[in-house]
Parts: structure tokens; sequence; C-alpha cells
């Protein structure tokens, strides 16, 4: 089984909650099923091409079959192969902070190159029809603040969007796995992320022992 970890947060491991709770998840995930293969995107190390101007007129040339100019070949080229590299994959592992209450740029500009119709969703007379069900999606994500509860849980935007991308490709196999507060109660940080790390273990036992049975 191919896991994709993705990972939207440009710090260092050792600095980043989020990032020691998803090396944590997939240190998990390994040791209970020998047969996963773990492939990473680090979205701020890679070519991850912007839907700009120049791509949405390379889609259209591309429509009415006239030619593309250098630049978008290279970009349209290079989005082919973020798309592909995701559609190989059976797990798709995302890591993500909160940054001022939505994510960081590049992994929207990612979910850009991998939301294509015809690919990994469909037009059909009764709406979109999302083309992966069979896959899995993990969300692993570290917030500063609480936003699970309390007076600033409307102002959750993150995991809802990522979920409902998730759902309109057709993946509803979707868990989320979160630490939050440790801006809040620096103290606690550790304790905080020692909570999420139990929470991580379960959910990779489960997932490890569901692929390995299917």
């Amino acid at each position: 089984m191919k896991v994709l970890y993705i990972n939207s947060n440009p710090k260092p491991l050792d600095q980043s909650f989020g990032l020691r709770l998803g090396r944590h998840f997939l240190n998990e995930l390994t040791n209970q099923n020998e047969n996963i293969e773990i492939e990473t995107v680090n979205l701020y190390e890679e070519n991850i091409p912007l839907i700009d101007a120049d791509v949405l007129d390379a889609w259209g040339k591309l429509a009415a079959g006239l030619e593309l100019s250098p630049s978008q070949v290279e970009k349209t080229t290079r989005m082919g192969e973020v798309l592909e590299q995701f559609l190989s994959a059976d797990m798709y592992v995302f890591n993500t902070p909160m940054w001022n209450l939505s994510y960081p740029p590049m992994l929207k500009a990612y979910i850009d190159n991998v939301v294509m119709a015809g690919k990994t969703f469909k037009y059909t007379e009764n709406g979109p029809q999302g083309l992966l069900g069979e896959k899995t999606a993990v969300h692993i994500q570290s917030r500063g603040g609480v936003y699970s509860e309390g007076p600033a849980q409307s102002f959750e935007f993150t995991n809802g969007y990522l979920r409902g991308v998730m759902a309109f490709i057709g993946i509803t196999d979707y868990h989320h796995v979160y630490t939050e507060g440790m801006a809040a109660a620096p103290d606690r940080a550790e304790d905080i992320l020692d909570a999420a790390r139990e929470t991580a273990s379960e959910l990779a036992k489960e997932l490890a022992s569901a692929k390995r049975n299917a």
C-alpha cells in the first residue's frame, strides 16, 4: 500500500508540533504494517504550479487544439506529474498548520493540481461525482489556539474545507487528528502533543489493520 505524505509546513521537524505528530503517525503506521510504502511531498520544496493566467490560457488552447508556449508546456506537464503521483497512492496523509484561520497557500495550490475533471471527479447529469472512493485520507493538523470548542470554534475553516474537497473527489474514508492550544498554554504544550500522539497511534493501528485485511 502506498501512502502519500503531503507536508505543507516549511518548518524543521524539531520546531513543529504538527510535524512531530505527523512523524509519530507515520512511524506507527509502518510499525503496524510492513507492506506500507511512504512517499513524501514537501510542498515548499517542490515545484507546485499555480493556476495563473498562463495555465488558464493553456487549458483553453488545449481544448481548442492549439499549440502551447514553452512555459505553458512546462507548467501543464508538471501539473500532470503532480496529479499522476497523487492518483498512484492508496492513502493520503495531509500535514497542515493553521495560519491565520486558513492553510498555507501551497496546500491550496496542490489541491488545484489534483482536483481535475475527468481524473479525480467527473460531471454527470446529477452533478459532480468523485472518482477516488476506494482511497483514504488522514488530516494531521496543528493549531496554536483552541478551535475544536469554545469561542473560537466558529473560526475553524480548515478541516471542514479539506474534508469537503476529499468528499468531492470521492474520498469519504476521512480522519482528522489534531493538536491544538499549544500557543495558548505553552506550559502544557508537550502534554497536549502527547495526548494527540495517543489518538494518532490508535488511528494508525486501526487503518493498518483495515488495509492489511482488505
